[in-house]
């Protein structure tokens, strides 16, 4: 495989698309269907079950919900609700358009994590799919798996767009100075103040993925060791 100058990679998930909206419109359906006792009965075990796996498992957690609910003939429609919900309306403004722009200098991939289901069923149906023609890849932990990243898109420099810092710190601890992170401040883990002080900052800082598309390449991803500056915000 050729080796490429930059491969840019984007996060799905409250990067790409508001996945708290998604979490917020699941609440509010289970609560109306359900009752509101269904509702925190299934969140109880997601995130039980998210703390057991390492990522969000919205179909799995449906699943155990099932064991304490056998004869609940709704669970048919609660499931309709996750595989058939509108991803293409939650992405946010100009995701798409970002992933154009970036794809003028190099190739555009979705490095997510999740399960081998759901997840890439929202990828597909948001449109993000077609996006980065069909260059998606799903980890357990994807901070573990840059050797496979590597492999699949060698290139000489990196580029990862994460609204997680930890997890953009730990990618660059791995590729170093071949790496350079933007941190897109969107969703409920950007905006948290007690994870922005414990994490190191990215090389470059949005304030909405639209914004990718004032930044050209490479001016604009210059690592901030390189800037001489603790931190760019555009």
């Amino acid at each position: 495989m050729p080796l490429d100058s930059v491969v840019f990679l984007f996060d799905c998930d409250n990067t790409l698309l508001d996945n708290d909206r998604v979490r917020d419109d699941l609440r509010e359906h289970l609560a109306s269907e359900f009752g509101a006792e269904s509702r925190d009965r299934y969140w109880k075990i997601f995130e039980e079950l998210r703390e057991e796996l390492g990522y969000a498992d919205y179909l799995g957690a449906l699943q155990r919900y099932r064991e304490g609910a056998t004869s609940d003939p709704r669970l048919l429609l609660m499931s309709a609700f996750l595989v058939d919900y509108p991803f293409a309306d939650r992405l946010y403004p100009q995701a798409l358009a970002a992933i154009g722009h970036l794809g003028r200098w190099g190739p555009t991939v979705i490095l997510s994590d999740g399960d081998v289901v759901f997840q890439p069923r929202k990828i597909q149906r948001s449109g993000l799919w077609d996006a980065v023609d069909g260059r998606v890849l799903i980890y357990i932990h994807k901070e573990r798996m840059l050797d496979d990243v590597e492999r699949r898109y060698p290139a000489r420099r990196y580029v990862m767009v994460d609204d997680k810092l930890r997890i953009l710190a730990a990618m660059k601890k791995t590729w170093g100075e071949r790496l350079t992170t933007v941190f897109p401040r969107q969703g409920h883990y950007a905006l948290d103040p007690t994870i922005a002080s414990t994490c190191a900052p990215a090389d470059l800082a949005i304030e909405r993925v639209g914004d990718l598309l004032d930044c050209d390449y490479p001016e604009s991803f210059v690592p901030r060791e390189a800037r001489g500056e603790k931190q760019e915000t555009r």
